[in-house]
């Protein structure tokens, strides 16, 4: 019992990325804290289902991708049958290491892990039912809800976890299909594209808009437009899904248009929802919109000791900002109210290439009506993007042309997940394009590419 009389300082409902890292700050802030997860293991999507699985397939299926005409690089010589076979061995041994970390870590900070289903008897109190349906009930002074989300499955898509899939079970496949029709053109969407293309399936992408990651920009998503075509993928575009059905063992899609798509299997990959149907969240008073939850600035849903984060709020429902925002939802519920998010949150898709970025897109600095420039630094013309064979990579920045700061950051190209927190940290530190063009850089790297960019603006300021 703490100081209030109740069983812990904080019950957190999750173990997801957000979900720890709450769990460790509140340890760090003296507080007692548990962890209830309704999963047999712990770490949520972010560990079990999407961000880790994946991205250790997708480093699987770019090796495999690589040639010798590419750099100075060798790709693997092994069937893409044995490449996959030796992909998802691989994520699995990823995964139960990391959870073995996290584990450990927990424990050593004194966090408890609590399994079960939890849901709301009252505004401090949960009732959490076990596997073997025991339950019993816990008190909190603050309660943080992180149950993250799940692939969106609409009632008349045949999901069968085997020809019709969603991004959960297409990570579990056993053999590699010959075709893949893909419906979607997200995040979701173009990392799997990467992932099966560069193993040799046939992937024919549908989506409803006239660009892949409609959102970013143009030149950014030619890049990858043009990787895709470069490996086979078939684009779809401007067309809308009608019916899913299966014929004769295969699959098929069929298109507004009236076009047929026939494939050995579908993944489906059009939005997630959130994990809140279990909550009981009616018993506490406030409502779901659609199932997510809404909060305030502070993470604080209309029942101010009641927080949540993550997935489960919405955009933009990834793993690292989600891990803020459950530290940041601690330090406020403890008192810390100083703490807020961070004003530019860096980005990043882990398709091939990858494509990463911070701050502004061209679009929405004419939305703003801000004057700006564009500078590019081209990865071929760097000596370290001609020695990893990287000749379509690109550092984009746009500069206020008035303060000549930084407002945003775009790159495509291999490790532009990495690259991407220089321009974060320059914008954060309100750095201007003429600190770019002072800086060293070491010779040979990618992040030269900066400079490149920055001295290509300077010309145009």
């Amino acid at each position: 019992m703490n100081e209030s009389g109740r069983d812990y300082d904080v019950l957190i409902v999750g173990s997801g990325p957000a979900g720890q890292h709450a769990a460790w700050q509140a340890a760090r802030m003296g507080k007692t804290a548990a962890i209830i997860e309704r999963k047999p293991s712990i770490g949520g999507a972010g560990l079990q289902t999407g961000t880790i699985p994946s991205k250790a397939l997708r480093e699987a299926a770019y090796l495999s991708s690589r040639s010798s005409d590419q750099g100075m690089r060798e790709g693997h010589t092994s069937s893409r049958y044995g490449v996959l076979a030796a992909a998802m061995r691989r994520k699995d041994m990823v995964v139960t290491q990391q959870e073995s970390v996290i584990v450990k870590r927990l424990l050593k900070s004194g966090a408890a892990l609590i399994p079960g289903e939890a849901s709301f008897v009252d505004e401090h109190t949960l009732e959490v039912i076990d596997s073997k349906g025991t339950f019993k009930r816990l008190s909190a002074d603050v309660i943080l809800l992180a149950t993250g989300s799940r692939p969106r499955r609409p009632s008349d898509v045949p999901f069968d976890k085997k020809t019709v899939l969603d991004s959960t079970s297409i990570l579990k496949l056993k053999r590699l299909p010959k075709s893949l029709v893909v419906i979607g053109g997200g995040v979701i969407a173009c990392e799997f594209v990467s992932i099966f293309a560069a193993l040799g399936v046939e992937v024919s992408v549908v989506d409803s808009h006239e660009q892949l990651l409609a959102y970013l920009s143009e030149d950014v998503v030619g890049v990858l437009a043009e990787s895709f075509e470069n490996m086979g993928v078939q684009l779809h575009m401007k067309q809308r899904v009608v019916a899913i059905r299966k014929e004769e063992g295969r699959t098929l899609t069929l298109l507004e248009s009236g076009k047929k798509l026939y494939s050995d299997a579908v993944l489906y990959a059009l939005g997630r929802e959130p994990n809140s149907q279990s909550l009981n969240t009616a018993k506490v008073g406030f409502e779901l919109d659609k199932g997510w939850i809404e909060v305030n600035e502070h993470f604080q849903t209309s029942v101010p000791h009641i927080y949540a984060v993550g997935d489960l709020i919405g955009r933009p429902a990834l793993a690292s900002t989600g891990m803020e925002q459950g530290r940041t939802a601690v330090l406020h519920a403890f008192g810390e109210t100083g703490q807020s998010m961070p004003e530019n949150l860096p980005m990043a898709i882990y398709a091939i290439p990858e494509i990463s970025w911070v701050g502004k897109t061209e679009k929405e600095a004419r939305r703003d009506k801000i004057d700006y420039v564009v500078g590019r630094g081209f990865y071929k013309e760097s000596a370290r993007g001609q020695i990893i064979g990287d000749a379509n990579g690109l550092v984009k920045l746009i500069v206020d042309a008035k303060s000549h700061k930084l407002i945003g950051a775009h790159i495509v190209g291999e490790h532009a997940s990495e690259l991407i927190h220089t321009g974060q940290l320059l914008m954060h530190f309100n750095g201007t394009v003429h600190d770019l063009v002072a800086n060293v850089f070491n010779y040979p790297t990618l992040a030269e590419c900066y400079k490149l960019a920055a001295l290509d603006c300077q010309q145009k300021l």
